[in-house]
């Protein structure tokens, strides 16, 4: 479901992928290219979201702002894996969000970093770029690489070309 909510209406450029089951709300704008996947929410009432091109935020991920405090701002190339909570925080490009993980309020997640799987990143945490952070709470783990790179991108692509094989199945319709 897409819909206004105060006046702001979502943003939403051809070239995206929406699933029918997402929720889109309010102050919502996506960039070239994004996808929002099934029962996803994008809840722009209480302040501003923004995804970036080629970024794709699967299948239950919830993305909401704090009142009048925190937007969401997501970068080019990020991947939000299923379940994740992106919450009144900046994630940078080419980061990877890993299922299951929570970001809370003024964070900023560096571009090329990864939150793994599960983790809970706390309020006013700052991610150094292409780091890996893990846990509860989350903690510095390492360094990455450029094979590291390399994997975030593969991630984000893959949903590039999930995005052509929804919109040219006749069925996805249905």
């Amino acid at each position: 479901m897409i819909r206004s909510y105060q006046n702001h209406k979502p943003h939403l450029p051809a070239t995206c992928y929406v699933d029918l089951s997402a929720q889109i709300i309010g102050d919502v704008v996506l960039g070239e290219r994004s996808s929002v996947w099934m029962n996803a929410v994008l809840r722009g009432d209480v302040n501003s979201i923004r995804l970036g091109q080629c970024s794709n935020v699967q299948d239950c991920a919830v993305l909401h702002g704090q009142r009048n405090l925190y937007p969401v701002i997501v970068g080019d190339w990020v991947t939000i894996g299923h379940n994740a909570t992106v919450h009144g925080c900046v994630v940078e490009d080419e980061a990877l969000i890993g299922i299951g993980a929570r970001v809370l309020n003024n964070c900023r997640i560096g571009t090329g970093s990864i939150i793994a799987s599960g983790a809970v990143v706390p309020e006013g945490t700052v991610v150094p770029p292409r780091t890996l952070w893990a846990g509860v709470p989350a903690k510095m783990r390492r360094d990455l690489s450029d094979k590291d790179r390399q994997m975030i991108l593969e991630y984000a692509k893959n949903y590039l070309d999930y995005v052509d094989f929804y919109k040219n199945d006749p069925l996805t319709e249905l």
